[in-house]
């Protein structure tokens, strides 16, 4: 039976606090340069930073429920599989991703992104699980519409996935 984690990292392990400092890092690297894509600047300096208490609590998940994590976060149009890999040993997290959904623009008449999101995590879902395993999305987005039951939202920019109760909320749902 496989668990997956379907992971969203802005507002679930990368809180308010954290957003922008990808642009401090980027001055002390030595800057982007205006001929540069984003992609050519190093993981490191690539992305904001994930918050230390959040990734401890996505750890205790990890351990609690040998979850494999599969990166649903806008991120992956910013950083290949393997850098992503990176990002997550680099942060400390104990297991890195070992995949993402696929990359859907928004439709031209879809306004709503959480639309996609769940798509783009139900065709994973389709296309990679059986009956019995078990799975969870979490995200600042309000899903619970598309995954009803397997889903944990992060309401509060400033917590995320260390809010009160989601950790628990998390283990439950891929542990039953």
């Amino acid at each position: 039976m496989k668990k997956i984690l379907f992971l969203d990292h802005d507002g679930v392990i990368c809180l308010y606090k954290d957003w922008g400092s990808r642009f401090k890092k980027q001055e002390e690297w030595g800057g982007k340069k205006l001929s540069m894509s984003p992609k050519e600047i190093p993981i490191k300096y690539r992305f904001d930073d994930f918050d230390k208490d959040s990734v401890d609590v996505l750890n205790q998940i990890i351990e609690e429920t040998d979850c494999e994590i599969i990166v649903s976060s806008d991120w992956r149009f910013h950083g290949t599989l393997e850098q992503l890999q990176e990002l997550y040993r680099d942060s400390g997290i104990k297991k890195v991703p070992i995949g993402t959904t696929k990359l859907y623009p928004l439709k031209a008449s879809t306004t709503w992104p959480e639309r996609n999101r769940a798509g783009e995590i139900l065709e994973w879902v389709e296309e990679h699980l059986t009956k019995d395993d078990k799975w969870v999305a979490v995200d600042d987005l309000p899903l619970a519409t598309y995954v009803e039951g397997n889903f944990v939202r992060t309401p509060f920019d400033t917590e995320g996935i260390k809010q009160t109760g989601i950790k628990d909320r998390i283990v439950k749902i891929l542990n039953r």
